[in-house]
């Protein structure tokens, strides 16, 4: 079963593109926030593009500006990304500096890089075969070791994985995948939670936002920050968030604005047999403090393979330079 997983990304170049949907949801303060996103991506040449919707604010009160996030080797582009940017610039993010390897800074887990992370699969069990829009898949379970899956990987994605593996303290990570017959996957969920840092309340250059170029707002950064390095401690992606967490809608009982309460997620607190097969296969962190964890789900649906996916690179003139006040703050 190992094999079989680790062998997704794979898999997804030779299939060359496909339409992409993506949801990302944090728990914060007992509410979930939840980021979708929409697109596709070509997996040959490793780009593609995301319309992000992001949630209200921490208070339910403020609505955001789509962001489109155009992904590339190496770069991240964002536009609509902050307060005090031109509509017609971009933000241009150095991903070879985020210290998670952009698994979750971006506000969705760029789609062949979630792939990528399979390589490093361990203790996989076969839940059962499913249906996912249709097609009958399997759907399995395990934890992926992120160190072993940058081994793994081919040149061009070992840098990324290499900084995630660096930047979190636990490198093993739960997850959740569904793969039809020809071994494509058509959904993966992974869950990533680490110790929350304190946000940088200052703006940030265009041209060096690594540091704070998270696509979601400053608003909820209390909970979140664009750097995981502190601290990480895996957790499980139960069944519950990876069908039904909201790539196409804002997962259960949502008001319909991006963000649930985690009391009503039975996902938000059943440990599930992924948890347990991470438990304690991490490196424990010294100063995890559990009351500022913070729990990412990331969630990506692969469909339409073979669909083009054309991705138009910005010009240097319209790549934002200036002071980014905050990602789209009140």
């Amino acid at each position: 079963a190992a094999q079989v997983v680790a062998g997704a990304a794979d898999t997804l170049v030779q299939a060359g593109s496909s339409r992409v949907s993506t949801s990302m949801r944090m728990a914060s303060g007992g509410t979930w926030l939840t980021i979708t996103g929409t697109g596709g991506f070509d997996y040959a040449r490793r780009q593609g593009e995301l319309t992000l919707e992001l949630p209200k604010d921490a208070a339910g009160a403020e609505e955001h500006k789509p962001i489109t996030e155009l992904l590339t080797p190496g770069a991240l582009y964002m536009k609509n990304r902050g307060e005090g940017v031109p509509a017609s610039k971009w933000v241009r993010v150095d991903t070879t500096r985020l210290p998670d390897g952009n698994l979750v800074t971006g506000g969705a887990t760029e789609p062949l890089a979630a792939a990528e992370l399979l390589r490093g699969a361990e203790r996989v069990t076969l839940v059962g075969e499913e249906t996912r829009d249709g097609v009958r898949v399997r759907h399995y379970r395990g934890v992926a070791d992120i160190a072993r899956a940058a081994e793994a990987a081919p040149a061009a994605e070992r840098g990324p994985l290499r900084a995630a593996a660096k930047g979190f303290t636990v490198t093993r990570v739960p997850f959740d995948a569904w793969l039809d017959s020809v071994g494509r996957l058509r959904e993966l969920s992974q869950r990533f939670t680490f110790a929350a840092a304190v946000p940088d309340p200052g703006g940030t250059s265009g041209a060096d936002s690594a540091a704070d170029s998270s696509a979601y707002s400053t608003s909820d950064r209390d909970s979140y920050d664009s750097d995981p390095g502190t601290d990480a401690r895996p957790s499980t992606t139960p069944r519950s968030e990876a069908g039904q967490g909201g790539t196409h809608g804002a997962g259960p009982g949502s008001d319909g604005a991006g963000t649930d309460r985690a009391a009503s997620d039975p996902g938000a607190t059943d440990a599930g047999s992924a948890d347990r097969a991470a438990a304690g296969s991490g490196r424990a962190g010294a100063h995890r403090t559990p009351d500022r964890d913070v729990t990412v789900v990331s969630t990506t649906r692969y469909d339409l393979f073979g669909t083009p996916v054309p991705v138009i690179m910005p010009l240097a003139a319209d790549i934002w330079a200036g002071k980014i006040v905050s990602a789209q703050s009140p």
